[in-house]
């Protein structure tokens, strides 16, 4: 009796995953890189200072809410795990292909990540 109850009940669960589905597609063409969260292009020196800039709004360091749209992986780049990102910090995130230069979103839109009509796979 208990075999057949754990049969179900691991049948029931793998049915249910394969009825989930992928989720919303990842945008054709999104506008300043990848948003899955993984490495992207290294930026130069110029390109790292400019995100920089454009992320602190002159402050000494940046939170990982002020990071996101920028930050491919905050704990990553924030080497010393103390919740906030340096110059230094974001510079070799830089290198390591961890920053972007501008934050994700669809090609010619208005932003966001889930399309308005999201395809059935």
């Amino acid at each position: 009796m208990k075999t057949l109850l754990a049969s179900l009940a691991i049948a029931a669960l793998t049915s249910a995953q394969a009825l989930a589905g992928a989720g919303a597609p990842v945008p054709e063409k999104p506008e300043g890189g990848d948003p899955s969260g993984r490495p992207g292009a290294i930026l130069d020196a110029a390109q790292c200072d400019e995100a920089w800039n454009n992320a602190t709004n002159d402050a000494d360091h940046l939170t990982a809410e002020q990071a996101a749209p920028v930050v491919a992986n905050f704990d990553m780049v924030d080497a010393n795990s103390d919740g906030r990102v340096t110059k230094d910090e974001f510079d070799e995130g830089c290198k390591k292909g961890m920053v972007q230069q501008h934050a994700s979103k669809p090609g010619e839109s208005e932003g966001g990540q889930t399309p308005e009509a999201p395809e059935n796979k």
